[in-house]
């Protein structure tokens, strides 16, 4: 029995964590995102009992419950699985004042024994089997199995058939591999307080713990506690965290997303819909011509029609005719700034500039030439008076050929003051030269 635990309990202990780590891939989005308490502390007492329920015979008939106590640290990893380090201590007690249930008698060697057990210290896997409201995200109740392996410390005492009670091996203390396996439930009474009921199978390595060699049984005793466990850090228990109700309450707050969502979707067709029915008749153009309906002021234009931004049809500007201006024209216009004069100092034209003019309108008139008239002074006087002056005649010879029949849409007049000369100023032929209209044809 001893030696098929021992072959046993490395694969017990790597399915267990494997079986913890597969778990906590199933922990929900959820429990990444929250803050848990992992670690805890435990006190305990209960019954330490030297009998063996799962098969074999003890040494002696009869078992004697007595005190045992201990102390745990655990560190939680998922929701199911956590790794516990426990120690416990007290005594065990047994003698063959009573038969076995069988009715067999004990005869020969030791009558009674009972055994210091100064330590058990064992590092165990304990597996969550379930929570008990599958729709609560914090349980208040769950239940557990554990095992795992550690290493005891024991004195037995033994009295023989004599009545003589002695030290065995010499008083020396023992220490043999245990290997505990375990079931409990576990309440949470507050958010960092748990109560712990637990019952667990220690299997010694020996047979050595009452001191007796009798029925070729390796060694077991049992350890039904109860106790508190306090959570450490900040946070809930990530031991009552139940993934199952997360992942439900998730399914459903998505499910409500996703009908919201296409509730959404469903408005936001509808709106396109009715927008893309406005937008076709915003840009409905029923003749064709580019211009919407809505905008256009000149519905039914024919096709192929030029039309203006009002959809009405655009009137095309008649071709310009070339203008040729010939030498006798210019002809014309010399002989008009030939004989060009004003009064002294004003705008006045003399009379004795008339005929020449008149020709010049005249070739305005019949010809549809345009005129730029472009007015000169010397430098006598101010600037400003030889700028206004200059302005003044120009537009005192435009408005002669106006009289004279002239569009005046196609006469310019500008004045250029003392600004381009074309001679000297310093001499009176240079400065007469300066005082001019100039007349271009085009």
């Amino acid at each position: 029995m001893k030696q098929q635990l021992l072959k046993c309990l490395p694969g017990a202990l790597a399915a267990l964590f494997i079986g913890g780590a597969a778990q906590a891939q199933t922990t929900t989005s959820t429990a990444a995102t929250q803050q848990f308490s992992t670690w805890s502390i435990g006190v305990n007492a209960g019954v330490l009992s030297p009998l063996s329920p799962l098969g074999g015979k003890n040494d002696f008939s009869n078992w004697k419950s007595s005190l045992g106590y201990g102390l745990s640290i655990k560190k939680q990893f998922t929701p199911y699985f956590s790794l516990k380090l426990d120690g416990i201590r007290g005594k065990l007690k047994g003698d063959n004042s009573e038969p076995y249930d069988s009715g067999l008698a004990v005869t020969g060697g030791n009558t009674a024994y009972e055994t210091d057990l100064s330590y058990a210290g064992t590092l165990s896997a304990q597996v969550n089997m379930f929570n008990i409201d599958l729709f609560k995200k914090q349980d208040v109740l769950q239940l557990y199995v554990s095992a795992g392996a550690g290493l005891a410390g024991y004195k037995p005492t033994v009295t023989s058939a004599g009545g003589v009670t002695s030290d065995f091996a010499d008083g020396k203390s023992i220490s043999e591999l245990v290997i505990p396996v375990g079931l409990g439930a576990k309440f949470r009474v507050s958010e960092n307080i748990n109560f712990d009921l637990g019952w667990s199978v220690y299997f010694v390595d020996g047979d050595n713990l009452d001191g007796t060699y009798r029925n070729n049984n390796a060694d077991k005793f049992n350890y039904a506690h109860a106790g508190l466990e306090f959570a450490l850090g900040k946070g809930k228990q990530l031991a009552y965290y139940n993934p199952v109700a997360a992942s439900y309450d998730e399914a459903v707050a998505a499910k409500a997303l996703a009908s919201s969502l296409k509730s959404d979707l469903d408005n936001q067709k509808a709106e396109n819909a009715k927008l893309r029915s406005d937008m076709d008749d915003l840009l409905k153009d029923s003749d064709g011509d580019g211009v919407a309906d809505k905008l256009d002021k000149c519905p039914g234009t024919p096709s192929n029609t030029v039309v203006d931004g009002a959809g009405c049809p655009l009137v095309q500007p008649k071709p310009v005719e070339k203008v040729i201006i010939t030498e006798e024209d210019r002809r014309v216009v010399r002989d008009a700034i030939k004989n060009l004069e004003f009064d002294l100092g004003k705008a006045t034209i003399r009379s004795k500039s008339f005929p020449t003019l008149n020709r010049v309108a005249n070739l305005l008139v019949t010809k549809n030439f345009s005129l730029k008239l472009a007015g000169h002074t010397d430098n006598t006087g101010s600037a400003a008076l030889n700028m206004r002056l200059s302005k003044e005649r120009a537009e005192s010879v435009k408005a002669y050929l106006v009289s004279q029949g002239v569009n005046a849409s196609r006469v310019e007049a500008t004045g250029y003051g003392l600004t381009q000369p074309i001679a000297s100023n310093k001499t009176a032929a240079g400065r007469q030269k300066n005082r001019r209209v100039e007349f271009t044809l085009y």
